[in-house]
């Protein structure tokens, strides 16, 4: 099974409104709520393909209850760690005026101690030997080292499992340096990291720090690949209108069950380009709208690459 590990997960809140004017009262039209955390996302992504998965993250407070029994509901398997710090919210205020864009406002989460850490560490280190790939996504709570990432990639390298990480910043940097077999940064979050406006030449420096294939996402441009076998740009055929909230995720989803399917790099980035537009198009992360997945797999354009960045072998 693939293993996603979110040590900052959330309960996720949409409020659909008429409008969002800032100093005004808005009447809620419909409220959503379901486990979120961009771990979650990927193993509710991969668990409606049908490829088995369980998440690890910890939970802490009524919240944490929350999502235990969303989880539970979904019937998505997962390994919950109890912990006395509360788990976060997310709210995504929806316009339906302008339903393509939300406003979110993003709680910092709550502490997660050293303690907590490596309990949760001993968690996913005590699953690993049944796992075929492990994902680890999102923001690291206050608390955690840079290096929590990079030690988890440790961890699975040790028993032989590829590690897929979904990060920014020093985390994404120390995962690099680790060895992660793939890193995904989208173009904003990489220009971060890097320093690098250019994202051929960001994902070359995280290559060079030691991660095995860097991933960009590119929003509805699609995808950049640098890998040990060569560079690819990803493209879809057309633009898909939505809510590009959870579409890094399912690029994620699908990346990690190409690794373990084994297949090959431009079966690989198609499924994601795919997987991603399919879940733009969706009404919340974590699902996939198959009408645009159906309509949009067959077509998307898959490039190599020269070196420069150029078109070309």
């Amino acid at each position: 099974m693939i293993i996603t590990v979110t040590p900052n997960p959330a309960l996720d809140v949409s409020y659909r409104v008429e409008h969002v004017h800032p100093g005004e009262s808005h009447r809620v039209r419909s409220v959503h709520e379901r486990a979120g955390g961009k771990g979650l996302n990927v193993s509710r992504v991969l668990h409606g393909q049908g490829v088995p998965t369980l998440v690890a993250a910890p939970v802490g407070g009524v919240l944490g209850d929350v999502i235990r029994d969303d989880l539970t509901a979904a019937g998505i398997e997962h390994a919950l760690l109890p912990v006395s710090a509360p788990t976060r919210k997310t709210i995504a205020v929806i316009a339906e005026a302008d339903a393509d864009e939300a406003t979110l406002f993003n709680e910092p989460g709550s502490k997660l101690g050293g303690e907590d850490w490596q309990r949760l560490r001993g968690l996913v280190a005590d699953r690993l030997t049944a796992a075929s790939v492990l994902v680890c996504s999102g923001s690291l709570p206050p608390g955690c080292a840079a290096n929590s990432y990079a030690e988890l990639v440790r961890d699975a390298h040790a028993r032989s499992v590829p590690a897929v990480v979904d990060a920014t910043g020093p985390a994404l940097l120390a995962a690099a340096e680790a060895g992660a077999d793939l890193v995904k940064p989208n173009a904003a979050e990489l220009r971060e990291t890097t320093g690098h406006d250019d994202p051929l030449s960001g994902a070359q420096q995280l290559r060079d720090r030691g991660a095995a294939a860097v991933i960009v996402s590119l929003g509805p441009d699609g995808l950049l690949a640098a890998t040990d076998e060569g560079l690819w740009r990803a493209a879809p055929p057309f633009a898909v209108s939505g809510n590009p909230t959870g579409a890094g995720d399912a690029a994620v989803a699908a990346f990690a069950a190409g690794i373990m399917r084994r297949e090959t790099w431009p079966e690989r980035l198609r499924n994601a380009v795919a997987w991603s537009a399919a879940a733009a198009a969706a009404p919340v992360a974590g699902t996939l709208d198959h009408r645009v997945l159906r309509d949009i797999a067959d077509n998307i354009t898959i490039e190599p690459l020269a070196a420069d960045g150029r078109a070309g072998e």
